[in-house]
């Protein structure tokens, strides 16, 4: 899949990986999002605001959850820990629920999903819940990748994409240089 907005819904959001795929439920999170200057856990997100909230930040990591799914109540925790420890970055959730829609639009089929996006690019989306020191290494993965670079590799990934549609028929790899499917697919091996 070429680089681009995710189903045209939010066309600054770029990825060229399919998107598939918390909280404890027990308190709405969005109105602790920001008091004063200081950042706070996390944010509920939702189709209203999630463009609103994603494309400001540096950093952002979203948690497709649901209240019913054990292992989202078991990593619900350890992502709102790591929100403590990275007041820097947006830590969002998405009730998968309650936003059907939205879920719908990322292509979210299992949950927990976590998703990491840094500078309006998605590095990272996979099902899961991860262990406190995987999610601690994906947050400094993220931060230390060259987003120049990553964009670069987009560009160049959106122009084969379309050498390849043009001609009606696709291409094994022939040499080309994919260094950014190491950036999103290694992680979650690596993690």
């Amino acid at each position: 899949m070429a680089s681009q907005g995710i189903n045209g819904a939010y066309p600054g959001l770029h990825t060229h990986v399919g998107i598939r795929s918390m909280d404890t439920g027990q308190m709405p999170r969005g109105e602790y999002a920001e008091m004063g200057s200081q950042v706070m856990s996390t944010v509920e997100l939702t189709s209203e605001n999630f463009t609103s909230v994603v494309a400001d930040a540096d950093l952002a990591l979203v948690d497709f959850w649901a209240a019913w799914c054990g292992p989202c109540r078991t990593f619900g925790p350890i992502f709102d820990r790591a929100s403590d420890r990275h007041s820097d970055a947006v830590f969002g959730k998405v009730d998968t629920e309650a936003q059907v829609e939205l879920a719908a639009q990322f292509g979210i089929s299992s949950i927990p999903t976590l998703m990491i996006i840094r500078d309006n690019v998605v590095l990272y989306a996979q099902p899961g819940a991860l262990p406190e020191t995987a999610l601690e290494e994906l947050i400094a993965k993220a931060r230390e990748l060259d987003m120049d670079e990553v964009r670069a590799s987009l560009a160049e990934h959106d122009h084969h994409g379309h050498e390849h549609e043009d001609n009606g028929h696709e291409h094994g790899d022939n040499g080309h240089d994919h260094a950014h499917e190491d950036v999103h697919e290694g992680q979650a091996g690596s993690a």
